[in-house]
């Protein structure tokens, strides 16, 4: 009988819930847990989950994990996790969250973020002078859709002054579940890096930019020293190693945010090759070794964790959450896509209802046209307020119809994005691997094939893509594998090449959906604006 290899105990924690795994060092993915978490939506943009429901939950798939595989969770030395971005939590001086964390999908300071950093001379609500600062040092610059812990933190201490006075540290989501684990306050090179008050101009020492965080707002003694996302930051308190049931002794590297593990997990460390990541939200990502950004199309390339190279990340704000608002707003209370459960399940997926009824249609939905801004957009317009819609349906338009025009929809706007992550990367994508939830419908990545031209790579195992890089990450921090060796142990499950009738019709169909939202963007901004 072979000796069970060193495990890494993988904590994936997304939007939707709290994953965990048991990853080796060669990839493999042993156990898969989860627990759904909820999303709090609050009047005015308002978006919340609740940090102590992950640590219940955490605890809850590490115990399922260890009663499955008790072999495995015996051999665990490391703990490395991903989790969402972009989230804000103010902690007092134990570390005890002071609210509920604020989401990457909560909006409320945008209106903070315009008065802090506006100006004279402005674009965009934004001070010139600071725009240049920011793109100068950081490559990147806040949302004005107040989606990030730049306009998180300046809501709360506008807004609650009381917890602002209150709180020793601001962290994004990683942050606090790594103070969880080991009683230690950091931010990582990414997770940091939406506060918009770093100096990434050398991928290997990122650091506080003191004109920026001279002029962000927030008191600089409230933002976390910052690590590596492979630095150990040290081993399990008693008190997680409690509520986890593994030994003090087990090390913690810090991890990454889900698009910067996804990139790890995706095996996609060498320049300039990209991957599709197709979750709640979706992005196109792909290293690269230089700091540049695309102010037009909200591109930018980002500390990541490979310690020499930058993250390009090009962001779509909603994906499989149009699906997700289907099932959830749409079909009937007695309707069979109901039994067919969540959009993270491997087997008995929604998918797998959708892929029985999607290729019944042809391509161009029979003309229904969707476009998927249920939450604005990011990339590659950043634009709070466009919305969602159906456009171009008659008396004949069937439900089918309709659930084509979706998926069609999301792969339109994600063409969009293509174009400029084209540009950006200086020559045209000819292959990309996709991976995410979305990954898991045969007839989604079809589309994706034929709707953008190219050859999509489908992950053998798209759902555990985030536990796969937290897994590669804390086994590179703790010694077991470099970055270089991961291309060479990633594991493909198909290959979808573009039909080239189906492509014909979707280059038809792409020049109507950029003239619908050149239309239709000013109605958006009179509506919602």
């Amino acid at each position: 009988m072979h000796a069970t290899p060193p495990q890494v105990l993988a904590i994936d924690l997304g939007t939707s819930g709290m994953k965990a795994a048991l990853v080796a060092a060669d990839g493999t993915v042993t156990g898969w847990a989860e627990r759904p978490v909820a999303l709090h939506v609050l009047p005015g943009g308002g978006a919340e989950q609740d940090p102590h429901e992950w640590w219940r939950a955490l605890g809850e798939v590490v115990a399922e994990l260890g009663r499955a595989h008790p072999g495995h969770l015996r051999a665990i030395t490391t703990v490395c996790t991903s989790t969402q971005g972009e989230g804000t939590i103010a902690v007092d001086a134990r570390g005890e969250p002071l609210t509920r964390c604020i989401s990457w999908l909560d909006m409320r300071g945008a209106g903070n973020l315009r008065r802090q950093f506006g100006g004279r001379v402005s674009y965009g609500g934004f001070s010139v002078p600071r725009i240049a600062r920011w793109l100068r040092l950081t490559g990147g610059m806040p949302s004005a859709t107040g989606k990030d812990p730049a306009a998180h933190m300046l809501w709360v201490r506008d807004e609650l002054p009381e917890v602002y006075d209150r709180t020793a540290a601001f962290l994004n989501v990683l942050d606090w579940i790594n103070l969880r684990l080991t009683g230690r306050t950091v931010a990582t090179v990414d997770s940091i890096l939406t506060s918009w008050v770093t100096d990434n101009r050398r991928p290997g020492e990122i650091r506080y930019a003191p004109a920026l965080v001279a002029g962000c707002g927030i008191d600089a003694a409230k933002l976390p020293p910052i690590v590596a996302c492979t630095e150990v930051i040290g081993t399990l308190s008693p008190a997680a190693a409690q509520h986890l049931g593994l030994p003090e002794s087990v090390r913690v590297v810090a991890g990454a945010i889900d698009n910067t593990a996804a990139a790890i997990g995706a095996g996609t460390v060498r320049d300039n090759d990209p991957h599709l990541y197709v979750g709640t939200s979706s992005w196109i990502a792909a290293h690269v070794p230089r700091k540049k950004t695309d102010v037009v199309a909200q591109i930018a390339s980002v500390p990541c964790a490979l310690p020499d190279r930058y993250l390009m990340t090009a962001l779509q704000a909603t994906a499989g959450a149009n699906l997700t608002w289907l099932r959830d707003k749409i079909v009937e209370y007695d309707d069979p896509l109901l039994g067919a459960g969540r959009l993270s399940r491997d087997e008995g997926s929604i998918f797998d209802a959708f892929d029985r009824i999607i290729p019944a249609v042809p391509p161009g939905a029979n003309g229904v046209l969707y476009t998927p801004w249920l939450y604005g957009e990011r990339a590659p317009v950043d634009d709070a307020n466009l919305r969602a819609g159906f456009l171009n349906i008659s008396l004949d338009t069937t439900r089918s119809d309709l659930l084509r025009a979706v998926f069609e929809g999301v792969a339109l706007n994600t063409r969009w994005l293509t174009g400029a992550v084209d540009r950006f990367l200086g020559a045209p994508v000819t292959s990309m691997a996709i991976t995410g939830g979305g990954a898991l419908s045969d007839s989604w990545c079809q589309i994706f094939a034929d709707v953008l031209g190219i050859e999509i790579r489908r992950d053998a195992r798209p759902l555990a893509v985030n536990a796969r890089g937290a897994g590669w990450i804390g086994a590179v921090g703790a010694g077991m594998i470099a970055f270089a060796d991961l291309p060479d142990l990633v594991r493909t499950d198909r290959v979808f090449t573009p039909k080239d009738a189906h492509h014909e019709v979707y280059d038809q169909v792409f020049d109507v959906y950029k003239s619908v939202h050149r239309h239709l963007a000013p109605i958006y901004r009179r509506l919602n604006g």
